[in-house]
């Protein structure tokens, strides 16, 4: 006859402890793995637009992200935002400089789109259709999630590129353009992967597709 050995109560204890291990660290894994896992989808089926013709919707990977544009503000600004949106420009453009819960940056369409980045001239990137007026306002809050576009250290220099803001940023109301606000995917955004402020993100996130949603 065999007799039950049983187990110590410090026997027990670590038993429990070495599976809650094991339940973290299976669960972490799935978290690093699906970084979109609690990113909230938008069901544009409950939303009731009311100017369709300045909502815009950037798909990536985490999900859609909804922007207001604002052309009373930005009117040039917006028309060549819109024409670019149309013609399918953003389409695969990288979001290749970000700063984690400050700002990310997309827009170059000569050098940044996901298929052929050009890392030594990233950044410098042309739309083909010309340098824009810059269109400043100080009635233009920067918000967090605010869109404008980018520009180089002078004005009058704005072409394609832009930028979305992660928190508020009150120092760059009158000194850029802005665009529109997000009203819809910010968190979303918040999953871009990041990098510094003295170096662009390497294998960067992209943009899948933008439209207009009329």
């Amino acid at each position: 006859m065999i007799n039950k050995v049983k187990a110590s109560l410090s026997e027990k204890i670590l038993f429990i402890f070495l599976i809650l291990l094991f339940l973290i660290a299976f669960g972490s894994y799935f978290l690093l793995k699906d970084k979109c896992l609690f990113v909230k989808n938008i069901d544009f089926n409950k939303i009731n637009f009311t100017n369709v013709e300045n909502i815009a919707i950037m798909n990536i990977e985490c999900g859609d992200v909804v922007i207001e544009l604002d052309p009373i503000t930005s009117p040039k600004s917006v028309e060549r935002f819109k024409t670019l949106i149309k013609n399918g420009s953003y389409d695969g453009s990288t979001f290749y400089r970000v700063i984690k819960n400050t700002l990310i940056q997309a827009g170059d369409l000569e050098y940044g789109n996901i298929d052929d980045i050009n890392y030594t001239k990233i950044g410098t990137g042309k739309s083909g259709l010309g340098l824009l007026k810059s269109e400043l306002s100080d009635e233009f809050e920067f918000k967090k999630g605010s869109v404008a576009f980018a520009r180089k250290n002078d004005f009058d220099t704005e072409d394609s590129e832009f930028f979305i803001t992660l928190k508020d940023i009150p120092i760059y109301q009158g000194e850029y353009t802005p665009l529109g606000k997000i009203i819809y995917g910010l968190d979303a955004l918040e999953k871009i992967k990041s990098g510094n402020k003295s170096s662009y993100v390497l294998r960067p996130d992209y943009i899948n597709y933008f439209k207009l949603l009329d």
